[in-house]
C-alpha cells in the first residue's frame, strides 16, 4: 500500500522544526508504518486517569497492542477541544491529585519504559506556554523523553515563538486543521507542523461516534495533496471500521482517544479492555 506524500510541508516551511529530533524519531515510525503497508496506530491516554499507576500501566499495554506512537494527554482543567468523555477523564486525573508536573514524570517513565516508541503530549496553551514561550515545559517534556506536542487551541497565527522554543528542545510541534480550515489555509499550517499533520475528522469536540462524517474521506484526500507532512486523523475515531475507511482514503496514521478510554470502563481500570482494543484496532490499519 503506498503512502506517498505531495505538496509544501514541514520540510519546505518550518526549517529546522522539521529536521528536530524529535520530529525525526515521528518520522521513522510513520515510516516503519508505511513500510509494512499500514497506517500508524495513536492511541490515546489521559495522564493521571484514573490515578498515575493505572495510566502508566495503560500507556505500556497500548503500546504492546500496538501503538506505534503514544498520546499523552495533559490533564486540565478547561479542555475545550474536548467532549464529555475525556472532559470526565481529564476533571477525574485532577481530582486525583495529577498535575502537570506528575504527568511530565509519567512521560519520563513511559518513554524509560518503552524508548522505541515516540510519544507525543497533547495540551492547552495555558498550561504549556504559561503567559510566555513556552520554552521551560518544551524543555521538561524533551528531556523526559517526548517526541512532539499538540496544543489544541494553539495556532500558527500565535504559535511562532513556541515552535522555536520547542524547536530549540528537539520537541515537534503537531498543528491541526479542521473540515472548516480553509483550502489556502490548510497549506499554510502544514508548512508549518513538524513530525504530522493532526487532521481533525469532524466539526466538534472529541468523543467516539457510531459513524464518521461521509465527508471524512475526501478531506483525508485534500489535506494530503497539500501536506508532505504524515496525515493522522483524529476525533470520532473508535472502531476497526472506521481504521479501514480512513486508511483506504489515504490517512498516513489514525488517532483514537476517547473510545479507549471508555474501554477503561466506568472506573478507568480495565486495562485490559483498552489493550484489546488497541489491538483490533491496529489489525485494522492495514486497510
Amino acid at each position: 500500500m503506498s503512502r506517498a506524500h505531495g505538496g509544501p510541508g514541514p520540510a519546505e516551511g518550518a526549517g529546522s522544526a522539521a529536521a528536530s529530533s524529535g520530529a525525526q524519531r515521528i518520522a521513522v515510525a510513520f515510516t516503519r508504518a508505511a513500510g509494512e503497508g499500514r497506517a500508524a496506530l495513536v492511541p490515546y491516554v489521559v495522564a493521571g486517569y484514573p490515578d498515575l499507576a493505572t495510566s502508566r500501566a495503560a500507556a505500556l499495554a497500548a503500546i504492546d497492542a500496538g501503538a506505534d506512537l503514544l498520546e499523552i494527554g495533559l490533564p486540565y482543567s478547561d479542555p475545550l477541544a474536548d467532549g464529555a468523555t475525556l472532559q470526565r477523564a481529564s476533571a477525574a486525573a485532577l481530582r486525583a491529585g495529577a498535575t502537570f508536573e506528575a504527568s511530565i514524570e509519567l512521560v519520563g517513565q513511559v518513554a524509560a519504559a518503552r524508548p522505541a516508541v515516540p510519544l507525543v503530549a497533547m495540551g492547552y496553551a495555558n498550561q504549556v506556554l504559561g503567559g510566555g514561550d513556552g520554552r521551560p515545559a518544551a524543555e521538561r517534556l524533551a528531556a523526559a523523553g517526548a517526541s512532539g506536542i499538540i496544543v489544541a487551541d494553539l495556532t500558527p497565527d500565535e504559535g511562532a515563538p513556541f515552535e522555536a522554543a520547542a524547536t530549540r528542545a528537539g520537541l515537534a510541534l503537531v498543528y491541526l486543521v479542521a473540515p472548516t480550515t480553509p483550502p489556502e489555509r490548510r497549506a499554510r499550517v502544514a508548512s508549518r507542523t513538524a513530525g504530522f499533520l493532526y487532521c481533525v475528522s469532524l466539526v466538534g469536540v472529541t468523543g467516539a461516534r457510531r459513524a464518521l462524517p461521509r465527508t471524512a474521506g475526501r478531506l483525508v484526500a485534500e489535506v494530503k495533496r497539500v501536506s508532505t507532512a504524515p496525515v493522522a486523523v483524529g476525533f470520532g475515531v473508535s472502531r476497526g471500521a472506521h481504521v479501514r475507511a480512513l486508511v483506504r482514503a489515504g490517512a498516513d496514521g489514525v488517532i483514537v482517544a476517547s473510545a479507549l478510554v471508555d474501554a477503561l470502563g466506568p472506573d478507568g481500570r480495565d486495562v485490559a479492555a483498552l489493550a484489546r482494543l488497541v489491538g483490533e484496532l491496529r489489525s485494522a490499519t492495514a486497510a
